[in-house]
């Protein structure tokens, strides 16, 4: 191999256009989704203390809202519920009107073409904010696997292009699948939370979504943060029960996670940058402590690099301002 002086690393970084020209990974608008969290009543565009920039909303304002998303370049967004009433089974996940369901309807009337991707779990919707019914103190997988699919099928009802069960039960997605066939609903795909760990960078959402778990915590059926081979068993299962793209969650901390499902698995690969890690990044922006434009799409880009197609981000109507001028 020929060595220095002949070969100088440096001559491809030298301009920013020589360095745009050779760059590896490209970060884009197009491969952003942006969550939104949806709430009861009218009127309503409540911040979020703990997550600066995001707020929840009422259905009536959805339509201004996702109109601006649309027109930033954003194709898709989550929509995450927070019903008024909760019960110990959850029942608004699935009812017919719940603020999804209407959520769902309202934005494919105001921006038929945006993507709407729905978040399939009862954690928001139980009182006592578990993913699953409670049988004597334990999360019951099997009773919890009905009202799931029930949930999906109605957002596909609704309108959903893509639905998301994010509760981690075995054998959700098989159940899902079935109750969308057996609907009808060929063609609505299901994005599996496939690889979702039980992660302390979800506490930002818990206060975004009120669902907080009322005891114990969710460590028996989100995986364990230290094992990644256990990963590729949760999507291998997902993919043969149905699913048509798969998630590792969180993002940043678990980059090994998602270069090793893309390296065994042709499939679309979908990573969340969560609420944690944008906390973190606007909490020591504020105190000057870093560039939030530069860090972030720094996390975005290593995020791609590692092998995602899609990144769910909360900081993807910041990033859509920023990514034209880079």
């Amino acid at each position: 191999m020929t060595g220095f002086p002949q070969l100088r690393l440096r001559r491809l970084r030298r301009t920013q256009p020589l360095r745009a020209l050779v760059r590896e990974t490209r970060l884009e608008v197009g491969d952003l989704v942006y969550p939104l969290f949806i709430v009861e009543g009218s009127g309503l565009k409540q911040e979020i203390a703990s997550m600066p920039g995001i707020f929840r909303y009422s259905v009536d304002l959805l339509p201004q809202e996702v109109e601006e998303i649309a027109k930033l370049g954003i194709p898709g967004v989550l929509l995450f519920g927070i019903p008024a009433h909760k019960d110990e089974a959850g029942s608004q996940a699935y009812h017919p009107k719940g603020v999804v369901q209407q959520a769902i309807q309202a934005i494919k009337k105001a921006v038929p073409e945006l993507i709407v991707v729905t978040d399939v779990c009862l954690c928001e919707y139980t009182s006592h904010g578990h993913c699953g019914i409670v049988v004597d103190g334990q999360i019951n997988n099997d009773q919890t696997l009905p009202l799931l699919a029930r949930t999906a099928l109605s957002h596909a009802e609704a309108g959903a292009d893509i639905v998301a069960p994010s509760d981690m039960m075995d054998g959700r997605v098989k159940s899902i699948r079935e109750a969308l066939e057996g609907g009808g609903f060929h063609d609505t795909l299901i994005l599996s939370y496939a690889a979702k760990y039980a992660s302390a960078f979800f506490g930002p959402f818990r206060d975004a979504a009120e669902s907080t778990p009322q005891f114990d915590d969710r460590r028996s059926y989100q995986m364990d943060p230290a094992n990644w081979r256990e990963a590729l068993r949760e999507v291998e299962q997902d993919i043969a029960e149905g699913a048509d793209m798969v998630m590792v969650k969180p993002a940043l901390a678990y980059l090994d996670v998602i270069h090793a499902v893309r390296d065994n698995f042709n499939y679309p690969l979908v990573a969340y940058n969560v609420s944690g890690e944008y906390a973190m990044v606007k909490a020591a922006a504020k105190c000057g402590w870093l560039d939030e434009r530069q860090v972030t799409l720094e996390i975005l880009t290593a995020i791609k690099r590692a092998g995602a197609d899609i990144i769910i981000t909360y900081h993807a109507k910041e990033v859509a301002q920023w990514l034209p001028t880079t």
